[in-house]
């Protein structure tokens, strides 16, 4: 893995570092039909072109990471709707190929490996709630072989995100503890202001985190697909166990499960306005989840940085 030289000065430094806003949010807006288990990981085979699109509208907004496209790409179930395992491992490795050949054409940024969690894959909704059926040494071996695969594929760090339970954030720990050399941020689903999506306390969480193997190889801990309400309470319960902290909320707008659409407004400038907080309560990573495009990235960059893209 790539030394992450940039991230650890800017988070030493406290200056805080954009990162992009949603993938499928994006692909959704270019009219790619995302429905199914595997959602924007289809696209892994069927539309790459379209994922690398997508990083470039991000850095062009100003983002200064961009995440690649492996948070749905789970290996059993690209098997189960009929790649081979070699072709399911060459779509996740894929994910970083094309984030790093987006940036690579740019000319500036890091890619962060995306890692989503073993709920994104069972597509149930359960990314939310942590309500599992693995335990601890369950999660770590269903997450083992892609990650490896991930963590070998030349990405600056790995994203781990969305995680909603204890027992998958100590899982995820385990797997970075035991990868020499890989750097990673932590990103917790948070059902309010204190807790995880399965009720467990943030303050417990974060401080099992800063006492574990992998505390120091974690660049960050903290949160995203979390209502930006609730950002402010959580980082600081992040800083206050000694870790720089990652916050990217969803933008503001509610899913209606029974409706099935979001509700609300989408406020860009007041996106950007609240990252000014985020970074004051303690975030160094900064960004967007559902629903937030490159004009919340473009809002995150100019209060924060005071400037345009490059």
């Amino acid at each position: 893995m790539v030394p992450v030289d940039r991230v650890a000065e800017a988070v030493s430094g406290g200056r805080p570092v954009v990162l992009d806003g949603g993938l499928a949010t994006r692909l959704e807006a270019y009219g790619h039909d995302l429905s199914g288990g595997l959602w924007s990981a289809r696209l892994l085979d069927r539309d790459p072109d379209a994922i690398r699109r997508v990083h470039r509208d991000y850095l062009e907004a100003g983002a200064e990471v961009v995440t690649a496209a492996g948070y749905q790409a789970g290996v059993a179930a690209l098997v189960a709707r009929g790649w081979s395992r070699p072709e399911a491992l060459g779509l996740v490795r894929r994910s970083v190929e094309l984030a790093r050949a987006e940036r690579d054409a740019f000319g500036a940024g890091l890619v962060a490996a995306g890692v989503g969690p073993y709920g994104a894959v069972l597509a149930d909704g359960s990314e939310y709630t942590g309500a599992y059926d693995l335990d601890e040494d369950g999660l770590y071996a269903w997450h083992r072989e892609r990650w490896l695969v991930l963590a070998g594929a030349g990405a600056d760090l790995v994203a781990c995100e969305t995680v909603p339970s204890a027992a998958e954030a100590r899982a995820l720990a385990r797997l970075v503890a035991g990868t020499p050399g890989v750097r990673a941020w932590l990103s917790l689903s948070c059902r309010d202001g204190e807790r995880l999506g399965d009720g467990t306390p943030l303050r417990e969480v974060v401080a099992e985190l800063a006492a574990s193997e992998a505390a120091g190889s974690l660049v960050a801990v903290g949160v995203n697909c979390t209502a930006p309400r609730f950002v402010p309470e959580l980082v600081r319960t992040v800083a206050a166990a000694g870790f720089p902290a990652v916050a990217y909320p969803n933008s503001g707008e509610v899913w209606d499960a029974r409706a099935r659409h979001w509700t609300g407004v989408p406020d860009p400038e007041g996106f950007g306005a609240a990252a000014v907080a985020w970074h004051r309560a303690g975030a160094v990573l900064v960004g967007g989840c559902c629903r937030t495009g490159p004009e919340h990235v473009r809002s995150v960059r100019r209060h924060l940085h005071g400037d345009a893209p490059p």
